[in-house]
């Protein structure tokens, strides 16, 4: 079997999971059960596997199964187009999030090199009209899929930005303090900006012409009140500089790619995503999850492994079989949840599917 997928997964202490192994074939995950049940605890599981802080955005600690708070593990056996690796990763109490992968230490950033991983949770319904920090993420997290070292860049960039920042509330006015600090902001800086423009414009190819029953989305890169950062090394550090005044006043940075948003429009439509159904959100988002996986599946080799979160609410069974239909000709790993079995009737076979119900001694997980 080629591809990318996950074939065994295993969970110790991780949420409501005290002790939980699957046995995978390569096919679609459908996971059905009541809610509070731990359906979505496997999927963070799964998240894992890829840089970052997993599909909640929480800390190593809070992952620990409770009352116990041992720490926790989870372990996974992947194909990556043709090589299998085993992976896991794990926490004590108190300490970082550890990875090894084939046995040997390694870090969240290798991950992304042997394991593309996008997806789409509850949280994520309301993007288009709350604020743009969300739009960052997603944004980021489709870039990541497509640059590994995009994650490197962030960290350099975000590092820098924090010491700029106390040397601002501080009011250090001497600019020697601050050349190297924007140095710094600007090489990383524009390395975001234009992985980021590239993820769009790799969405876009993927979107166009694509046969589906999702509409595509529009989406434009601005900065702060619709502004768009410099693209060159030299035109950020200058921008840096030349904002110091308004920054010290401020007691932060003003501009550059974290103050980045995206602009999306329902192209068919010609209206702004913020002002579509609720219905038509999600549709809009589903259809750039899709048109991730097909650009990774040319860039990657396979398309990358899926984590649905409810994905069925807001669509009817028409855009859900479709929905279903979509991801079996691409053939990737979807890790789909819902509340119950007949969400996932149209998949018939093409799945395998899993029932979760919540014990008095945890999750528990059956076929």
């Amino acid at each position: 079997m080629a591809g990318l997928a996950l074939t065994e997964l295993t969970l110790s202490h991780f949420r409501s999971h005290k002790s939980a192994r699957l046995k995978l074939d390569g096919r679609p995950v459908a996971i059905y059960g009541p809610n509070g049940a731990g359906k979505t605890n496997i999927l963070e599981a799964v998240s894992l596997f890829s840089p970052g802080r997993g599909l909640r955005r929480a800390a190593a600690d809070e992952m620990a199964r409770q009352p116990e708070a041992l720490g926790w593990k989870v372990t996974g056996v992947l194909q990556s187009l043709h090589q299998v690796h085993e992976l896991s990763t794990w926490a004590e109490p108190g300490t970082a999030r550890q990875v090894t992968i084939d046995g040997k230490s390694a870090t969240q950033t290798a991950l992304g090199r042997i394991a593309r991983m996008v997806w789409l949770v509850p949280s994520m319904d309301r993007l288009w009209i709350e604020g743009a920090d969300g739009r960052r993420r997603f944004l980021d997290r489709i870039t990541l899929s497509f640059e590994p070292g995009h994650a490197e860049n962030t960290l350099i960039y975000e590092k820098a930005m924090r010491e700029r920042n106390r040397l601002l509330k501080d009011q250090v006015r001497d600019p020697h303090w601050y050349t190297v600090l924007e140095q710094q902001m600007a090489v990383a800086g524009t390395a975001l900006q234009s992985s980021r423009q590239a993820a769009l414009a790799r969405l876009a190819q993927a979107q166009d012409g694509a046969e589906t029953a999702f509409p595509v989305a529009e989406l434009n890169l601005t900065g702060a009140e619709g502004s768009t950062p410099p693209e060159q090394v030299e035109d950020f550090a200058r921008a840096l500089a030349d904002s110091r005044q308004k920054d010290l006043y401020a007691g932060r940075t003003l501009i550059g790619p974290h103050r980045a948003d995206i602009d999306a429009q329902y192209t068919a439509k010609g209206i702004p995503a913020r002002q579509c159904s609720t219905g038509e959100q999600k549709a809009l988002l589903i259809s750039l999850i899709l048109a991730n996986a097909r650009a990774l599946a040319q860039d990657f080799g396979a398309p990358p492994i899926l984590l649905l979160d409810e994905v069925a609410a807001h669509l009817d069974a028409r855009r859900r079989a479709a929905l279903y239909d979509e991801i079996c000709a691409l053939g990737a790993q979807a890790w789909m949840t819902g509340t119950g079995a007949e969400l996932f009737e149209d998949l018939k076979d093409r799945a395998g599917l899993f029932h979760v119900t919540d014990t008095a001694t945890g999750s528990t997980i059956s076929q």
